[in-house]
């Protein structure tokens, strides 16, 4: 995994510029490590950037989720919550995640886009504390990259919806999913 300073760096960078290799070159210099060795830095390019900050912003969220001790809340209040983490930490970067989508949408990476989809949501299950191993383990998965992938299509949408409203977008399609009580 390529280094948080330089992820960090990239990102910032790609807020303005978008992802590419002159973004990583850029995040080189500004991190103070010599341009020449971009390849090292970043073996994997830019896609390998953008999976790496994924898994950065995927630890963070869980690190934050441990920190607030979630455990007290209900399992549907536990997802709301780190999938809310998630979407707080990447607001300020919300260009450079519009700009990272727009590459991952490109036909020969979305095997990439999948992985990391995959990874966040089995990431935000752990966080909320999931310990599921039978065949809820990938149910609970799939629903919820679901869930998070229309979330994050709905907040970066042209009409640019503030992180309020992502949140009720959020709200709205986790109540879909409730088990609905039957009336006694």
């Amino acid at each position: 995994m390529t280094e948080p300073h330089l992820i960090r760096a990239a990102v910032a960078i790609a807020n303005f510029d978008g992802w590419s290799e002159a973004t990583l070159r850029a995040a080189c210099e500004d991190s103070g490590e010599d341009p020449a060795l971009l390849e090292s830095h970043f073996p994997r390019g830019v896609t390998g950037a953008i999976e790496d900050w994924a898994a950065l912003a995927d630890a963070e969220m869980d690190q934050a989720a441990s920190a607030e001790g979630i455990e007290a809340l209900r399992v549907p209040q536990r997802i709301r919550r780190v999938v809310e983490l998630r979407l707080r930490a990447a607001e300020p970067d919300k260009e450079a995640l519009r700009g990272a989508l727009r590459v991952l949408a490109l036909p020969w990476n979305l095997g990439l886009a999948a992985r990391i989809t995959a990874r966040t949501a089995s990431t935000m299950w752990h966080a909320a504390g999931d310990s599921s191993a039978d065949f809820s383990w990938y149910t609970r998965r799939a629903t919820l990259a679901a869930i998070y992938t229309a979330m994050i299509a709905y907040w970066l949408s042209p009409r640019d919806p503030d992180i309020e409203q992502a949140l009720a977008f959020l709200d709205r399609r986790l109540a879909d999913i409730a088990p609905r009580r039957r009336a006694a």
